[in-house]
Parts: structure tokens; C-alpha cells; sequence
């Protein structure tokens, strides 16, 4: 053993100060070579439950470096770290496909799934055998060798392409820069956004005020700032990334797709998305897009009328009847319309919302509804001063995990908001091991004169993200494999989703929601218009869901480029149905879609689960405001029946535990604003016709 190396043995507290990018290629090889000892040894072992054991836990140390090692190329990344990240992935990928078309070890399942003790098994451990032997057909072990080999190769080749993928998005986003140097043409741009911008260009040595296409520095550009051209630039910036240049997605994009349509005719599916929604909550394809039919459906009327409300006020303001919507204008009205209607300025929320009260505050709420103790740790090893860690501890003061939380930009950190886990626990002498995991983000960050003031939504991301991390930490099961996030991709964001309703509730806004220097709440008054624009244009934003979730079913499912020509083209006039304005011939988003392309399968055919997980947890928050959104009893319910749980129980089932019947779509629509009413004045409760039945 490589004492030094400390990707080897890795163990509390995580070696983030020790890891460097020439300890990676040693480690992993290391480790692989253990995993294919222990993969030697389960095709050989004794027919018995323990062999489920050995099989859910053998890949561990290997999954322990190799979660190191792409977070660290996620956050702090470098020439030397990212060479050595994809010199070992292809490694890595081949062996996890390997595992599942091993015939040894297929044999060995087989020969226990038909002893008497399998057949007697129940609960948590019979769903583990009969879902273990699901996996392994659907992911080939009945092939032959020449569809082994095949099957494997793709597999490598999904990884390698989905890396280079995302490492373009990340290089082409960093690659863009605008200054502005006088300052009139600043004009609309809020205080908080101007004073970011000098201090980022300041650090660069430069005059003036630099902008960049991250959230904190984009969204406010294209909000408030009233110099339409540079709007324009920023926003075709951020659509054409990885579209051309070094940087460029489209080929990469394209074999991504010819790879996944060939395994999924390979494994016996008719194209990728029914491969991949086999093992989820809606089943199939044609399940999931009947599922975005309908709520496009109760959508599109109201998304139109919207549409055509604020082209009005666009003509009206200007006094030009002829006046129209370009995309880099449609938050820039849309916001003054808000403001005209309900007097509301999402930025006079930020001064209420520092981030270290917002932090502390979702702390406490987790405390109150779930009964733990979140605690800063000092001293951990980070990888990046501006992290914290802190652990998660029960009524008795003991350690169910712990996390780190990276909340703002750098330019080796990729965009985006996500949650990750670095180590999963399971049931070990008698006791569920330590659960670790990270939340990160690319929030609004402090300035010299003021901290970290967030906007509403960075708030609610800052929630969802959470909500990841209790699911993870809070898991309770024997199994590593039926631990935490590791559920049906579209339950997956029922615990996340949900969280980011206290965001909405006085009661909870109250626990946080105070004046970073005089420490006055939120007023009464700005709460009431907060809440009355809540469903602004939600119509809208619901369609841009539906429209991303559209078009991956689309290109997962019908889409031949023989037929159809360029993915990014058809993609562009796909998402221009959902658009509230016609898109440019350049419009290229798909090429920095990450979530459908920079991971072998992650969201891709499974972009509707946020609108799926959202029906779940706007249907679920309705007992937590029937019973009190601080209840107890309520929280205990939650926890216990969903967040501890994984995978340990069809997801339709717990769910119904929970609320003691299927889900009701109406919760969802009536949030939005989008619930007709009937003649007598009420709702219509309509069930969830893409039922979570399983």
C-alpha cells in the first residue's frame, strides 16, 4: 500500500488539502486493480446474502477517490488535475460496465436468486436482489461477447465524450468577458451588480466594470440593465456557447447521441429514453411525455396570454405600436411590468437576505421539522478557503454526517448549483456509518464594503440543494446501494423541491429574513408584494421547463439527423414552441446543455423529473400547511417515511404512505396560478394522470 497516496485509504477528514493531480492516475490504478480482485472473488463465492453484501460495498474505495477526484476537478480544476481526471475516467467507466457483463459474477446472482433463502427474502433486501438482477439484464449480462465488448467500449466512449462535453461549456463560459467603462452605460443595473463588476475587474487590473455569463453577473445584466446592445451581447454569449471555435460541442454532441441510440438497440430498447426511464417512476417514454402533454396543456393558453400582455406594455412604455420582443429583452420588461403591477422590486429583497443569516436560518428550519443539529466543524481540510463544513447530528448530539458548502464563483469552478456525495453509509456493527457529501453554488459573493447579498431565487437554490443533502445525510438503510439520493431519478427531486417552499413562508422567512446592517425584518408589506408576484408569468416559466424536458424526450426518442438535420438546429426550432419570442438562427443552448450531455446518462430522457418531482412536492407541502409548516410531527413523518428511506421501497409506495393516496396535480397548478376554477368558485382536484404507481 502507497502510504503517501492519499487517494488510497481515504478516511475522516477528507484529504482535500493533501490531494494533488499526480496522486490521481497511481490511486485509481490501485484501486482498480483491488476492485477486479474482489470482482474475481464474488463470481466465485458461496450462494448466500452476503454475497449482495460484497457486491454492494466492493466498489467503495474506488468510488470514495474517484468522487475526490471529479469534485476537485469541478471546483478547483487545473491543466495538470483535468489531464489526469480523463486519463483515468475511460479506466473507470469500462470497469463499472464491466462489472454488470461479467458472467462469473451473473452466474453467482443467478445460483442465489434460486436458493430458498432468496426466494424467502422481503423488504428492503428482496427489492436489492430483484432490482440488482433487473440491472444486470438491462445493462447486458445476457448478451453475447461480441455485444459485451461492444456495449462496453460505448460505455467508454459515453464518458469520454460527456467529459470533454462539460469541460467546453466550462472553458467557453470562462472564456467570455465584457467591460464597460463609462458609466452611464450602467444605467438600471442595481448598486449590489455595479459594485461586483468594478471589484471583478478591479482584479484583473483593469478600469471600468466586468461582466462575465456566471449567474450573479449575467441575470442582473439582463434584467436591469437598460442598454439593449449589451443585453444582446451578453445574452447571444450565453446561447452560443460551445457552439463554435476550440469550444465546440456540436460533434460531440452528435456522437453522444448516435452512442446512446446504439446501446439502447443493442439492450433490446427502442431508442434511448425507454432504456433509460426503465427502472423510474414513469416507466417509459410515452408515459413521461404524456406527462409534460399535460400540464403543457393546462399551460399554453395562459403562456400565450401572458406573451401577449407584456409585447403590449413593451408598446405601450415606448409609444411604438410596432414595437417587438427580442429574447436578450424579455427580463428586462417582463421585470418592469412586475414592478408596475405590484410595485415590486425583487432587489429590494437582497438587503434581507444575507447569506450568513440565510445559511443559519435553513439550518434551523431543518432543526425544527427534522430534529437534528447542524454544527460548523473548524479545522477540516478544504479546497478552497471561502468552504465551510459543518456535521449533522440527532437529539442525542451523535454524528449522522457531514458536508461542505462552496457557495460562490471562481473560474476553475464550473457553473450551476449542485449536490454531490463523497461517501454513502450503510449498515455497519449495528450502526449506519457517517454519510458526507457537498452542496455548491455560484452565488451573488460579498464585497469589500458588504456581504454576500442573495437574491430571492439564490435563496431558494441555496434551499433546494439542501433538501439533496438531508436526503443524502438522513438516509437509514443496511444497504449502500438503497442509501440516500440513490432513488428513482424522477423521486430524486421530491426532497429538494420541497425544501424550497419555507422560502415563501412568513414564519420561516422570519427565522432569516433581516436587514444586513440594522437587523430590521422583512416588512409586511414587501413580503405581501413578494407573495402577489409569486405567479408572474409562471406560465412561462413553466413552459421553459416543459420545453427543455420536450426536447430531450425528443432527441432521446424520434430525433434522426438523417431526417432532421443538425441536432442544435432542430433543437433550437423544438425549444422555439415553448419560447415567449422567436429565437435567432444562431441559438445553440443544447450545446451547453450539461445536464443532458455531461454525464454518460444523468439527465438525459429524465429532464421532466423536475416537473414530475415538482407535482410530487407542491401535492406533498400541502399536509405541511395543513398540519403547520413547523409541526413536528409533520417533519418526523417526512423524515422517517421519505428522507431516511432511499430506495429501500418503491418510491410510489412511500409516497402514498405519506400522504395516504397518489398525487394530486391540481397543488401544482393552483400554486402557479394555473388551477381554473369551477362555476362554484373552487379547484377541481385532478388526479396525477401520469400516476406515480410503479
Amino acid at each position: 500500500m502507497n502510504n503517501s497516496n492519499p487517494l488510497i485509504d481515504i478516511h475522516l477528514p477528507l484529504p482535500f488539502d493533501r490531494v494533488r493531480a499526480e496522486h490521481v492516475e497511481p490511486a485509481i490504478a490501485e484501486l482498480l486493480g483491488r476492485a477486479r480482485e474482489e470482482l474475481a472473488a464474488l463470481g466465485a463465492a458461496e450462494p448466500a446474502f452476503d454475497l449482495m453484501r460484497r457486491f454492494d460495498l466492493f466498489t467503495e474505495p474506488l468510488d470514495r477517490a474517484m468522487a475526490l477526484v471529479r469534485h476537485l476537478e469541478s471546483v478547483a480544476t487545473s491543466p495538470e488535475l483535468r489531464a489526469a481526471y480523463n486519463a483515468v475516467e475511460p479506466h473507470v467507466s469500462e470497469f463499472h460496465s464491466r462489472v454488470l457483463l461479467d458472467e462469473p459474477l451473473w452466474n453467482a446472482l443467478m445460483r442465489y436468486a434460486g436458493t430458498e433463502e432468496a426466494r424467502a427474502l422481503t423488504g428492503p433486501r428482496r427489492r436489492f436482489l430483484v432490482r440488482t438482477v433487473d440491472e444486470f439484464r438491462r445493462h447486458g449480462a445476457t448478451l453475447d461477447a461480441a455485444g459485451k465488448q461492444r456495449l462496453a467500449e460505448i460505455d467508454v466512449g459515453l464518458a469520454e465524450l460527456t467529459t470533454k462535453f462539460s469541460e467546453h461549456v466550462l472553458d467557453s463560459t470562462n472564456e467570455f468577458e465584457l467591460y464597460i467603462t463609462d458609466e452611464a452605460g450602467l444605467a438600471g443595473l442595481p448598486d449590489v451588480a455595479r459594485a461586483a463588476a468594478r471589484e471583478s475587474a478591479a482584479a484583473r487590473g483593469r478600469e471600468g466594470w466586468r461582466f462575465t455569463l456566471h449567474a450573479p453577473s449575467l441575470n442582473p445584466v439582463l434584467t436591469y440593465l437598460d442598454d439593449a446592445g449589451v443585453r444582446e451581447r451578453m445574452w447571444r454569449a450565453l446561447v452560443t456557447r460551445g457552439a463554435s471555435g476550440a469550444h465546440d460541442n456540436r460533434p460531440l454532441l452528435a456522437r453522444i447521441l448516435e452512442l446512446r441510440r446504439e446501446k439502447a438497440h443493442l439492450l433490446g430498447y427502442p431508442h434511448f429514453a425507454d432504456y433509460a426511464l426503465a427502472d423510474r417512476m414513469a416507466q417509459n417514454a410515452a408515459r413521461a411525455l404524456e406527462f409534460v402533454d399535460q400540464l403543457r396543456e393546462r399551460t399554453v393558453s395562459r403562456f400565450h396570454a401572458e406573451n401577449a400582455e407584456l409585447l403590449d406594455f413593451r408598446r405601450r412604455i415606448s409609444g411604438d405600436p410596432a414595437a417587438s420582443l427580442a429574447p436578450w429583452d424579455v427580463a428586462y420588461y417582463a421585470d418592469k411590468l412586475r414592478a408596475e403591477r405590484y410595485e415590486f422590486d425583487s432587489e429590494a429583497l437582497r438587503p434581507y437576505l444575507p447569506v450568513e443569516r440565510v445559511v443559519p436560518g435553513m439550518f434551523e428550519i431543518a432543526r425544527r421539522l427534522f430534529g437534528v443539529e447542524i454544527r460548523e466543524e473548524e479545522g477540516v481540510p478544504v479546497w478552497d478557503a471561502s468552504v465551510k463544513c459543518y456535521s449533522i447530528r440527532d437529539a442525542t448530539g451523535a454524528v449522522l454526517g457531514s458536508f461542505y458548502a462552496d457557495w460562490f464563483p471562481r473560474a476553475s469552478k464550473r457553473g450551476g448549483a449542485w449536490m454531490d456525495a463523497f461517501i454513502t453509509g450503510h449498515l455497519a456493527d449495528g450502526r449506519i456509518t457517517e454519510h458526507v457529501g457537498t452542496i455548491c453554488g455560484n452565488l451573488t459573493p460579498p464585497l469589500e464594503d458588504r456581504p454576500a447579498l442573495l437574491a430571492h431565487r439564490e435563496v431558494e437554490t441555496i434551499f433546494h440543494e439542501f433538501g439533496h443533502l438531508l436526503h443524502h445525510c438522513l438516509s437509514k438503510v443496511e444497504l449502500r446501494s438503497q442509501a440516500g439520493t440513490n432513488v428513482a431519478w424522477d423521486f430524486v427531486e421530491l426532497p429538494s423541491q420541497i425544501m424550497e417552499n419555507w422560502c415563501w413562508e412568513r414564519e420561516a422567512l422570519d427565522l432569516f429574513a433581516r436587514h444586513y446592517q440594522t437587523g430590521e425584518p422583512l416588512p409586511a408589506q414587501l413580503f405581501e408584494r413578494m407573495r402577489a408576484a409569486r405567479t408572474f408569468r409562471a406560465a412561462n416559466a413553466q413552459m421553459r421547463q416543459l420545453g427543455f424536458a420536450y426536447l430531450d424526450l425528443m432527441l432521446h426518442t424520434v430525433y434522426d439527423p438523417a431526417r432532421d438535420g443538425d441536432a442544435v438546429e432542430y433543437s433550437r426550432r423544438t425549444l422555439e414552441r415553448f419560447s415567449p419570442v422567436p429565437l435567432p438562427p444562431d441559438y445553440a443552448m443544447v450545446a451547453a446543455f450539461t445536464h443532458l450531455f455531461g454525464n454518460p446518462v444523468g439527465y438525459a430522457a429524465g429532464y421532466y423529473s423536475y416537473k414530475w418531482a415538482e407535482v410530487l412536492e407542491a401535492d406533498a407541502f400541502t399536509r405541511f400547511r395543513r398540519e403547520g409548516i413547523f409541526n413536528p410531527e409533520t417533519g418526523a413523518a417526512f423524515r422517517d417515511g421519505i428522507l431516511s428511506r432511499g430506495d429501500s421501497e418503491d418510491p410510489a409506495q412511500l409516497y402514498r404512505a405519506f400522504m395516504g393516496r397518489d398525487a394530486d396535480i391540481s397543488a401544482l397548478l393552483e400554486r402557479l396560478g394555473l388551477l381554473e376554477p369551477t362555476a362554484g368558485g373552487a379547484g377541481v382536484e385532478e388526479p396525477f394522470t401520469g400516476d406515480v404507481v410503479v
